[in-house]
């Protein structure tokens, strides 16, 4: 073969591939477009019909993967390569492939389940997997806390689905467990009435379920009361904080005492 002849092949398969390859990168830009909007406008829609925000976070992931897949599988078809040909490519290789994502894949399944029976949205205050926080997003794989000292945690959804999850939020309100303890020589009831009236001036401690205030030990240097207000999960905190320090100030205007440590000072002979 001619050296011409070599050159019109090369310059026929440039112009050819080339132009394949410029429509490639128009489709991908113009794809990518569309897709955005379609995320956009299905974002628009979910919003306007109330979806949970969980659910529509999961579903706006799970809709942007399978558009991105669909764009890459046209742009090989655009490229000359045959997609029933690489289907078959990754269905030989699924169980490799398979192995190695079985734990993405478990994530995956795991997101699906949270979806379906909703244990958890975002907003909820939980425990799992030994960590607390608050839901801040539901994703594909993954779900994120923002823990109380705002750090994010970020948990498997295979291994959130399969766990325990305790659920602060669910019920709306949480009983806040304190136990304060005064000297022996205190009268039960004049302490139970001081405590029950910290309680009940404290306008961010619940009505229903009443507050209660109960001898819960009779310990070595103390009895010990159980003072169990109730809040909404919003003003846990405060409830707890405030109440200790009111306790405290309370008792002490009553000339009741909290026993502590007191030092014993030994006098040595001289």
């Amino acid at each position: 073969m001619e050296t011409q002849d070599w050159i019109d092949k090369g310059i026929a398969l440039g112009t050819e591939y080339g132009i394949k390859i410029i429509t490639a990168i128009v489709i991908w830009i113009i794809g990518s477009w569309i897709i955005k909007k379609l995320m956009k406008g299905t974002d628009k829609i979910m919003s306007k019909r109330d979806y949970d925000p969980s659910l529509k976070k999961f579903l706006l992931n799970l809709i942007g993967w399978v558009l991105k897949i669909l764009l890459i599988l046209t742009i090989l078809a655009q490229l000359g390569i045959e997609t029933t040909s690489f289907a078959a490519i990754l269905a030989a290789g699924g169980l490799a492939v398979g192995m190695a994502l079985q734990g993405s894949l478990a994530n995956f399944a795991g997101g699906v389940l949270i979806m379906i029976f909703k244990p958890i949205k975002i907003g909820d205050l939980i425990e799992a997997q030994g960590e607390l926080g608050v839901v801040k997003e539901i994703e594909i794989f993954t779900t994120k806390l923002l823990s109380p000292t705002n750090k994010e945690i970020i948990i498997p959804n295979g291994t959130l689905s399969n766990g325990n999850i305790t659920n602060y939020s669910t019920e709306g309100i949480l009983r806040v467990d304190l136990t304060i303890g005064v000297s022996y020589d205190a009268d039960i009831k004049e302490t139970k009435n001081v405590l029950m009236n910290v309680l009940t001036n404290n306008p961010q401690v619940l009505k229903d379920p009443a507050p209660t205030v109960n001898v819960s030990e009779l310990a070595d240097s103390s009895v010990n009361f159980a003072v169990r207000p109730y809040a909404s999960v919003a003003d846990y905190w405060d409830v707890y904080f405030n109440t200790l320090e009111q306790c405290k100030e309370a008792l002490d205007a009553a000339g009741i005492e909290i026993p502590y440590p007191h030092a014993v000072e030994i006098q040595k002979e001289a």
